[in-house]
């Protein structure tokens, strides 16, 4: 059975920990360090951002949206986005369709 409960540090100042999956979505718990960075990227899947604490710049196609605890920021698939931790953050991350990438990082 995959390990749900460990947390795993992609980048430095950044660490992750994937929630058990649903049929069709998923989320995971992510912590920033204040100053860290998430590089751009995209994926097919479709994203929301929600900032539990802390504050997040997210640049997205080329506009930058600033969110702080209680705001929501959605990623449409396939848009390229980065983000930088304003503060030290914790975000809760959903995504649909399944992010499959993600769910192998698990170990089983």
């Amino acid at each position: 059975m995959p390990r749900y409960e460990e947390w795993h540090s992609p980048i430095e100042g950044i660490t992750r920990k994937i929630l058990p999956p649903g049929k069709e979505m998923m989320s995971m718990i992510i912590t920033f360090k204040a100053g860290s960075i998430g590089p751009a990227h995209s994926h097919p899947h479709e994203q929301l951002t929600f900032v539990i604490s802390g504050k997040l710049s997210m640049t997205m196609n080329g506009e930058t949206i600033i969110a702080g605890a209680g705001e929501q920021i959605v990623v449409p698939g396939d848009a390229v986005h980065e983000v930088k931790a304003l503060e030290d953050s914790v975000v809760v991350e959903t995504f649909t369709p399944l992010r499959a990438d993600l769910l192998a990082t698990i170990t089983e």
